[in-house]
C-alpha cells in the first residue's frame, strides 16, 4: 500500500512539473520597456528578454520599436530580441542640435550594444533602419553574426528626401484622435493587418495640447533624410546579409542589386512579390519564413 501510495505521489509530481514547464514554454514573452543614456540623448528600448543570441531590431522612419510587435514574439523562443526607439522617434530623446543623420543613429546603436554588452548579434532593421544595421555591420564585423536589411540598400536618392519633408509639412495638422489617424493608415495601407497598424499608431503617438494626435517625433528629423551613399561602410560587411526587397518597390534599383552581388560574396537578395516598402509588414508570415530558413544558414533563394 505504501509502495502505491508513493507511485501515485510520484506520478502527481511528474504531472505538474510537466504542466509547468509546458506554461512556460507556451507563455507569451512580454515586452519590458526600458531606457539608457547614449551619447548625451535617453534612448529608450523594448527588451523582450530571453537568453539566446540577441536580435536587435531598428525601425524605420517615423515608426517606433513596437511596430515590430507583430514580429519580435516569433522570436522569442531562440533569441533575446531587443528593439529600439531611433533618436527623435517615440519614447527616445531628440537631438538639441537636429543630428539625424544614419551615421548618428549608427552611433546609439554602438552605444546600446556596448553598454548592454551584446556580442555575435543578429540585426534586422527596415527602412532608415535597414541602413543603420548595414553601416554598424560595415564599422563592427567582429560583433556581427548576420544582417537582414528590408527594402534599402546603401543608397538614398535625393527624390527620396525631398518627399520625406513634403509629408512631414503636410501632417502638421495631425488628427482629431488615434481611431481617424488608425482609418486613414488603413486605407492607404489596406494590406497591412491591424496586428501591424495597431501598435504603430498606439505607441508612436502623442496628444498634443490642443487635443489632437501628432507622431512621436521631432520635425528635425527632415535634417538627417538627405541624399545619402554609404558604400563606403558597407563594402566592409563581413557577416551573412540578406536583403529583402519589395516587388512593388524601387528603393533599390536593378544596378544597385548587381553591385551588391559584386561586392559582397556573402549577400542574398530575394524579392518578395506584389509588397511595397515594408515586405515584413505585408507578408509578415512569407518574411519570417525566409528569415528562418537565412539565419538557418539556408540559401534563400533556391
Amino acid at each position: 500500500m505504501k509502495k502505491l501510495s508513493s507511485v501515485l505521489v510520484l506520478l502527481v509530481l511528474l504531472s505538474v512539473t510537466a504542466t509547468l514547464v509546458t506554461a512556460q514554454t507556451q507563455a507569451p514573452a512580454q515586452p519590458a520597456d526600458r531606457f539608457i543614456d547614449v551619447n548625451g540623448l535617453r534612448i529608450h528600448y523594448v527588451d523582450w528578454g530571453g537568453d539566446g543570441k540577441p536580435l536587435v531590431m531598428v525601425h524605420g522612419l517615423d515608426r517606433v520599436a513596437r511596430t515590430f510587435d507583430h514580429l519580435a514574439t516569433r522570436f522569442t523562443s531562440r533569441y533575446r530580441v531587443v528593439a529600439i526607439d531611433m533618436r527623435g522617434h517615440g519614447d527616445s530623446g531628440w537631438d538639441p542640435k537636429g543630428r539625424y543623420l544614419v551615421e548618428d543613429h549608427v552611433g546609439d546603436l554602438e552605444g546600446v550594444v556596448q553598454q548592454l554588452k551584446l556580442r555575435d548579434l543578429v540585426l534586422w532593421g527596415n527602412s532608415t533602419g535597414g541602413r543603420v544595421v548595414q553601416v554598424f555591420a560595415g564599422k563592427h564585423p567582429h560583433l556581427v553574426s548576420r544582417v537582414i536589411s528590408e527594402d534599402v540598400g546603401p543608397e538614398r536618392p535625393r527624390q527620396i528626401a525631398d518627399n520625406y519633408a513634403k509629408r512631414v509639412q503636410q501632417e502638421q495638422a495631425g488628427w482629431a484622435s488615434e481611431e481617424e489617424l488608425l482609418a486613414q493608415l488603413k486605407k492607404t495601407n489596406p494590406r497591412m493587418s491591424p496586428a501591424v497598424l495597431e501598435p504603430y499608431v498606439r505607441y508612436g503617438t502623442k496628444r498634443r495640447a490642443d487635443g489632437r494626435i501628432e507622431w512621436k517625433r521631432d520635425p528635425q528629423l527632415v535634417n538627417g533624410f538627405v541624399a545619402t551613399d554609404l558604400w563606403r561602410f558597407v563594402r566592409n560587411i563581413k557577416s551573412p546579409i540578406l536583403y529583402i526587397l519589395g516587388g512593388r518597390s524601387t528603393i533599390v534599383p536593378a544596378e544597385t542589386q548587381d553591385e551588391l552581388r559584386k561586392t559582397l560574396p556573402n549577400a542574398q537578395l530575394i524579392t518578395v512579390p506584389d509588397v511595397g516598402h515594408y515586405p515584413s509588414d505585408e507578408r509578415p508570415d512569407d518574411v519570417v519564413r525566409l528569415v528562418d530558413r537565412f539565419l538557418a544558414g539556408e540559401n534563400v533563394g533556391k
